[in-house]
């Protein structure tokens, strides 16, 4: 994730957004009263603080904001129909917060090397049994080529926390401008904490390669043998490199594409062209209902 690493933000380029100084009225400093209370009156605008937070030239400022922003992002993503209807079982999975009960034997290694050393638990090495319905694969798309900070990338985090909910065991992210970055495999695992982490240092820059991500996608879930494959496209879908989107969006199972309202006009028409879902959202807020009605229809 190195070469996708944004630049810090000083607090004087912090405090140009009104709100900041109740949120962080000193360095190394964050409210979390006053962000709720920001968040009950415009949740879009208290989403696309913290996710600018996350980025704060202050150490301590920024970490404070990573771990709320972790911890809020994947709490919105439980919103709306977070599993595929079906018939499930219990099985052991990777940890992810809620998603059942600590299989003490299959983690019993990790458990005990950590409390020897001394040091926190790997979370990637801890096991859970829960019931999951296996048979759909997604992987993520997230358009970093315009601005990636404030909305933008509150609405990718929320989006990845959302797909790893819905798809915990089979689901890869890829952040894409004029090049691809995986910032989750199909076939490796990592915890959804880490990759909404991972996705909170994402800038952006360049132009927008939309064939070759949709072909990215098509090799990363090229992967998996579940039954049904869904490529999610989060994107104004408005290309600026070479390349031929729509045969590449042919050659995918599944589409389904989430734009911003107002910035729709070439994702109405690729979503029409092809066949493919679409669902428009004002704010990030509004991701994860948007991404699981889609995922379901």
């Amino acid at each position: 994730m190195s070469e996708a690493a944004r630049k810090t933000t000083s607090r004087r380029d912090l405090s140009r957004n009104e709100e900041f100084e109740q949120i962080s009225p000193e360095v190394g400093e964050l409210d979390e009263d006053a962000f709720d209370e920001l968040a009950a009156e415009d949740l879009d605008e208290a989403l696309a603080l913290l996710a600018d937070l996350t980025g704060a030239t202050d150490p301590k400022l920024r970490a404070l904001a990573h771990r709320l922003a972790g911890r809020l992002f994947l709490d919105l993503a439980k919103r709306g129909p977070a599993r595929p209807k079906g018939v499930g079982k219990l099985q052991t999975q990777r940890f992810r917060i809620d998603g059942g009960d600590l299989d003490v034997d299959a983690s019993i290694e990790e458990l005990g090397e950590a409390r020897r050393a001394g040091r926190p638990v790997d979370p990637d090495a801890i096991r859970i049994r829960g019931w999951v319905t296996p048979g759909t694969a997604i992987c993520l798309l997230l358009d970093r080529s315009g601005s990636m900070g404030g909305k933008p990338l509150a609405a990718a985090a929320v989006a990845a926390a959302a797909v790893a909910s819905r798809s915990p065991d089979d689901y890869s992210v890829v952040a894409f401008s004029k090049e691809c970055i995986v910032v989750r495999s199909q076939d490796a695992p990592k915890s959804s904490e880490r990759v909404v982490s991972d996705i909170l240092t994402l800038r952006g820059h360049g132009t927008t390669d939309l064939a070759g991500a949709l072909q990215v996608a098509a090799r990363q879930l090229s992967r998996s043998r579940a039954g049904r494959k869904v490529t999610v496209l989060l994107s104004d879908c408005r290309a600026t490199a070479p390349g031929d989107v729509y045969a590449a969006a042919r050659s995918l199972d599944e589409l389904v594409i989430v734009a911003p309202e107002g910035d729709d006009a070439e994702a109405l028409k690729l979503a029409g062209e092809i066949g493919a879902r679409l669902a428009l959202v004002s704010g990030p807020s509004q991701v994860a209902d948007a991404l699981m009605r889609v995922l379901s229809d």
